[in-house]
């Protein structure tokens, strides 16, 4: 088989690395930045799986149900039955490679989040991602010795090369010294959410710039579910970007409120009695707005860390506590913490079937830039297992499918890629948000549309007319889904409508257009 070229060094471009190593067979690690400075290692609250050390009697069923019912069963039900399937098995495996989880009594200590009703949640403090990161990192290194994995770090991976509906190599541009070179072979792309589209406002880093999967997109690869991201409730303002405030906390008792008539008034508590502070993200963020925008309510709400334990601040959020003190300069511990939604994640991106394929042959899609496993609306803790589960995935599909991409390809010319301009990015993520907000309607939409679109110009750059090429699906298949879903809410349109829209929203680049029709969930 040939080289395999994974694009992002995140938990989805370990992991799927790994599996190659494992199986002895040699690819290429392509990423901008070291895996230290990966996105995943900024993932705080942990990874799901139905383990039942607690014993509350949790199953993969239960597991199962819940995933379904937070993403509003969008989510491919086949794709999550494989990933709650092989949890235990996953987390057991990071054990193995020394993933150093939270225990208790020589058991794994699982915590609540949100949207599931048992302790399901393996975490180490409020670092999860970084040590499961470190772990993996170790274990590719050891790989890199062996020959197995080539590691092209500060290379940024500018496009597929596809002819004939088979993806036959990636170009590759060296950032250090602007060489650009042609690496054959099929193409797994674990490159992360889109959080360049709305710089300044999501937690994550604006390195995962999204520009990958714009390219995979005006190239052919369609993107499923665009229109769905999701904010989390408890962000704060620091500079450049939103400060998460892991849903970690409200799992150990952490409350929100909003003073009302000059009293705290825990608005969960009292609208959702059953789960509370632990309601599904998107439930929670629009109750804040909602909250908010009522006469006698002042303009902002809380997150009331103050009466957690002694003990649940040594062993489980010393770490979270540390962050707030140096970003915020307020300690939890001592006064209740302002926070506001932030965009977090992105559940749409370039789709695939239950066993990570895209609708081009040799082109995989894991982690976040990948559409499959959330539906709607994610729950926390899904996001790291389908990293680490789906990049083994992509990669088993890799190697079954190798035929596909066998011999070389051909030459192709690459245009001169330029970058983007801070203006541009920025007048972009403000018109996305004003578009793609928690609350969403027909006139505010159409208004982004029309913006995006008065955007092209001949002028524009390579990278910024294809990143408009996806800001333009996102906004079409807001449009075109007229209903409430998840984290889709629209105000004129408030019911769920599952006769019309219990479908997967497909967007395709044809003809130098983007259109957008809905197919049934788990057509590709």
């Amino acid at each position: 088989m040939e080289t395999v070229n994974i694009i992002g060094a995140g938990l989805a471009g370990l992991s799927s690395a790994l599996a190659f190593a494992e199986n002895k067979i040699k690819c290429n690690l392509i990423s901008l930045a070291p895996s230290e400075r990966a996105q995943s290692v900024m993932a705080e609250g942990g990874i799901n799986a139905a383990l039942d050390t607690m014993g509350e009697g949790d199953s993969v069923d239960d597991h199962y149900e819940d995933t379904l019912n937070g993403g509003v069963y969008l989510a491919d039900p086949d794709a999550v039955r494989g990933l709650v399937t092989h949890a235990p098995e996953t987390v057991k495996w990071l054990t193995g490679l020394g993933v150093p989880f939270q225990m208790q009594d020589n058991k794994l200590l699982l915590r609540n989040f949100g949207g599931q009703k048992l302790k399901r949640t393996a975490f180490a403090k409020s670092s999860t991602g970084k040590v499961i990161m470190t772990a993996l990192i170790d274990e590719v290194r050891k790989k890199e010795a062996e020959g197995y994995i080539n590691r092209y770090c500060h290379h940024e991976a500018l496009e597929p090369v596809i002819g004939y509906g088979t993806c036959k190599a990636v170009v590759v541009k060296d950032v250090f010294t602007d060489e650009e070179s042609l690496l054959p072979g099929s193409v797994i792309a674990a490159s992360g959410g889109l959080n360049g589209l709305f710089e300044g406002m999501t937690t994550g880093t604006v390195a995962n710039t999204g520009d990958f999967t714009a390219a995979c997109f005006e190239k052919g690869a369609a993107l499923g579910n665009p229109e769905m991201i999701q904010f989390h409730p408890t962000t704060a303002h620091i500079a450049g970007k939103k400060l998460l405030i892991s849903e970690a906390a409200r799992g150990e008792g952490g409350r929100l409120f909003i003073i009302r008539d000059g009293k705290p008034w825990y608005f969960m508590e009292e609208f959702f009695p059953e789960q509370g502070n632990l309601a599904p993200r998107d439930i929670i963020s629009r109750q804040m707005v909602k909250v908010l925008a009522m006469d006698d309510t002042q303009d902002q709400v809380y997150l009331d860390l103050t009466g957690l334990s002694q003990d649940a601040w040594k062993y489980k959020l010393s770490d979270m506590r540390d962050d707030i003190r140096e970003f915020l300069n307020k300690d939890p511990v001592k006064e209740p913490i302002p926070v506001l939604p932030g965009i977090h994640f992105f559940m749409g991106g370039i789709l695939t079937d239950k066993n990570h394929r895209t609708n081009i042959k040799g082109l995989y899609a894991a982690g976040e830039c990948a559409c499959q496993y959330h539906g709607a609306n994610r729950l926390g803790g899904n996001s790291m297992l389908a990293a680490v589960y789906g990049g083994k995935i992509a990669a088993q599909s890799a190697m079954e499918d190798s035929l596909f991409v066998q011999g070389e390809p051909e030459e192709t010319a690459v245009p001169d890629v330029k970058g983007v301009s801070d203006e541009f990015k920025e007048y972009l993520s403000q018109t996305l948000t004003e578009g793609l907000g928690i609350l969403r309607n027909e006139n505010t939409l159409h208004d982004a549309l029309n913006k995006v679109q008065n955007l092209k110009n001949p002028d524009r750059t390579i990278k910024e007319n294809k990143r408009l090429f996806v800001a333009e699906a996102m906004l079409k298949a807001a449009l075109r889904r007229k209903e409430s879903r998840g984290a889709h809410a629209r105000t004129d349109y408030p019911e769920r409508d599952d006769e019309h829209f219990k479908k997967t929203s497909v967007a395709r680049f044809n003809d130098g257009r983007v259109q957008v029709e809905f197919k049934e969930i788990g057509e590709i």
